[in-house]
């Protein structure tokens, strides 16, 4: 009697999970139809946030008054880099939930925790080093090169300010940029469809892309770099190559990275043609990569000016 109902309800249960089926895959056609949305509001955020909290940073700490922000206390720029080290894990998180690809949670949690570890040693680093500036570090020399530096006594203290520069310029900048720009591609790899029309970027985009790239300029010669922002660039190439083979495209958040990306390098290029000859430059940057940074520049060639 038992197996009797169950052969009545099979059928039932068969239509149903038909329909169930067909539901959601008239949902997930849908969807996939569906034109890909410009991140309008986050990209307008990221672009703000770094111009203000990052390039402005270094530029209030020098505009406003020493009296305000004593040499012993957090400048005004400290506080800009501690809210840049809040409010970018944030937005990095919500732009990794918008994308339409599932990415690993692990991955993106480590890198998270591994930028806001990187940025905060590089907040120390950075505040103190900008107070340096104050008392007549020249960026252009190296540690032991700088007048008041290589006169201190014991000698012991100048080794204590290498590994302060270690911690600003190398580590601080290698566990901050690795996973932003690694949160970065990892978010590029799911922005690609099937829908031609996703192709088209809207005029927000436009007028986001300049000041974007210009920002990420900044970010790579400042930063010291080019090698990571460099294989990013060509692993998002790749990709896009990659994924053009299966018939897919990039939709319009896609392409407002690569086209950032690609305004980036251009920038470069023009930056190091023109301080290629740059002798007091080229002994700071020697090797084949030679990419000065500009408040390297700025102590060298300007600060004398104002």
């Amino acid at each position: 009697m038992q197996a009797t109902m169950r052969k009545r309800q099979n059928p039932v249960i068969l239509q149903g999970s038909v329909f169930h089926q067909s539901r959601h895959g008239s949902r997930d056609s849908e969807s996939s139809s569906k034109k890909p949305q410009f991140h309008l509001d986050l990209w307008f955020y990221f672009t703000v946030q770094n111009w203000l909290l990052d390039f402005g940073r270094p530029i209030v700490m020098i505009i406003l008054p020493l009296e305000w922000f004593p040499l012993n206390k957090p400048s005004a720029g400290d506080y800009f880099h501690m809210a840049y080290n809040v409010i970018t894990p944030f937005l990095l998180l919500k732009l990794i939930e918008r994308s339409p690809k599932t990415l690993p949670r692990s991955a993106v949690y480590v890198c998270i925790i591994m930028f806001v570890m990187g940025a905060s040693i590089h907040l120390v680093g950075d505040s103190i080093n900008h107070r340096l500036i104050l008392s007549g570090y020249q960026l252009h020399l190296s540690v032991r090169e700088n007048p008041i530096i290589k006169n201190l006594k014991p000698e012991t203290l100048i080794d204590s300010f290498e590994l302060l520069y270690y911690y600003d310029e190398s580590l601080g900048h290698s566990m901050w940029y690795i996973p932003f720009f690694l949160i970065l591609f990892l978010y590029f790899t799911g922005c690609f469809t099937h829908v031609k029309e996703g192709k088209a970027m809207p005029l927000s985009a436009w007028l986001l892309v300049g000041p974007s790239g210009l920002y990420y300029w900044y970010l790579v010669t400042e930063g010291q770099i080019f090698i990571l922002y460099i294989f990013t660039f060509f692993a998002m190439m790749a990709i896009i190559m990659h994924q053009k083979h299966k018939g897919f495209v990039l939709d319009s958040n896609g392409l407002f990275l690569f086209y950032t990306f690609c305004i980036t390098l251009a920038l470069i290029a023009v930056w190091v043609a023109c301080l290629w000859n740059d002798k007091i430059l080229r002994k700071k940057y020697p090797g084949v990569i030679y990419v000065p940074e500009p408040w390297a520049f700025y102590t060298l060639h300007m600060k004398d000016q104002r």
